[in-house]
């Protein structure tokens, strides 16, 4: 049977994808931080680990470090709300095997456990690589921020130092496509 690791210091994240991956047959462990998900990768050693890069303490790319030492082959997703070209290639070479950005669903995960290397397209040539538009950045901001605060309107509103009414049009629209 398979088993998998979800590491994310968001609580509804992570209850969320564990619920979804034991619908489908998984064996699922989770953990809230690198000393957590140190420990279950000791003990329990999963097949699959899904990494969020953004985390109170040590981050998803020292765990992908240290967890690859204590298990080489765990096969690895990484997950961020704030992904750049620059954090997916370190994961990458730290031994990640796709990257993903925040919210993905499980289907979108298990694809991406289904690839190969071959497919990243991940290039450290600045020329290719092209900007998402401002837009989009503030769209994935905005709905981070939201997620973090659990989906209050006002909370995210006061912590970006927006009106309310303004956060509210800006959630409305739909998201820009790059």
């Amino acid at each position: 049977m398979e088993t998998i690791l979800i590491v994310d210091d968001e609580d509804m994240f992570r209850s969320r994808m564990k619920r979804a991956f034991e619908n489908r047959g998984y064996v699922v462990f989770s953990a809230a931080n690198y000393d957590e998900a140190i420990e279950i990768i000791k003990n329990d050693q999963p097949n699959l680990a899904v990494v969020d890069l953004k985390m109170p303490g040590k981050s998803g790319l020292e765990l992908i470090r240290d967890g690859l030492k204590i298990t080489p082959e765990l096969k690895i997703v990484v997950l961020t709300g704030y992904g750049s070209i620059a954090t997916a290639t370190d994961a990458v070479k730290l031994g990640a095997l796709y990257y993903l950005p925040k919210p993905a669903d499980v289907g979108d995960i298990l694809n991406a456990f289904n690839r190969g290397e071959e497919d990243l397209d991940i290039s450290s040539d600045p020329d290719d690589f092209t900007a998402p538009s401002l837009a989009r950045t503030e769209w994935e901001h905005i709905n981070r921020v939201l997620a973090d605060c659990g989906g209050n309107i006002s909370e995210t509103a006061k912590r970006l130092g927006i009106h309310r009414r303004t956060l509210q049009r800006k959630l409305y629209k739909y998201p820009p496509d790059k």
